[in-house]
């Protein structure tokens, strides 16, 4: 039998090759980028805490001098009780805490702390506290934000100091003119003076 002779291989160049599929991920669209806030409008930690502090600084200090200024001229010496200060000792005891609150602030407070004399007249005290006053609302303004977190020696108790926060001095000097211009209002009134309202309407100046 004879042999079928197979047909010759046709020839042929190099194979091509089959396009694959790309599976690459398109690329995402660029986002816009969002405009950077302005300096002033960002907020660093404790810049809320502070412009809190100063708000009810500068809302304070007002309401006491109007009270301190309220006191009858000529009873410096005035006292309620034989163990109560005398009335230029008293108003003096607001100067004394915004200078105890600016050293913190600024970092010179030690213990225990020179307190200035008292001045020999009612009168020296007001303007002591005033000139005080404004220089702490100041100190506040220029207070870096990180300084209400640091600590400062100061009195915790009878006989006893302790590393408290900048922070929780403020508030406690504060709070202690809070609380001695309670006192100073009963000295208004027994002193015979017109007590001025201070949180609400008093007996001299209602509000209805």
């Amino acid at each position: 039998m004879k042999k079928t002779k197979r047909p010759a291989s046709r020839a042929t160049g190099p194979k091509k090759r089959k396009a694959v599929a790309s599976h690459r991920r398109p690329a995402a669209k660029s986002r816009p980028k969002r405009a950077a806030k302005p300096r002033s409008a960002r907020t660093s930690p404790g810049g809320e805490r502070k412009r809190q502090i100063i708000a009810m600084f500068a809302q304070e200090v007002p309401i006491t001098l109007r009270l301190m200024k309220a006191y009858p001229p000529g009873q410096d010496s005035f006292t309620p009780h034989e163990r109560s200060a005398p009335a230029v000792r008293l108003a003096h005891t607001f100067a004394m805490s915004n200078g105890v609150a600016v050293k913190a602030i600024t970092g010179e407070l030690h213990m225990p702390p020179e307190f200035p004399p008292a001045p020999a007249t009612y009168a020296e005290a007001v303007e002591s506290y005033e000139r005080g006053a404004t220089e702490l609302l100041e100190a506040l303004e220029r207070m870096p934000e990180s300084r209400l977190s640091e600590t400062v020696e100061f009195f915790t108790g009878p006989r006893q100091t302790g590393h408290i926060p900048v922070a929780s001095l403020l508030w406690l000097m504060l709070l202690d003119a809070i609380h001695h211009r309670g006192q100073l209002s009963v000295y208004v009134r027994m002193a015979g003076g017109r007590v001025p309202s201070i949180y609400g309407p008093s007996a001299d100046e209602p509000w209805i």
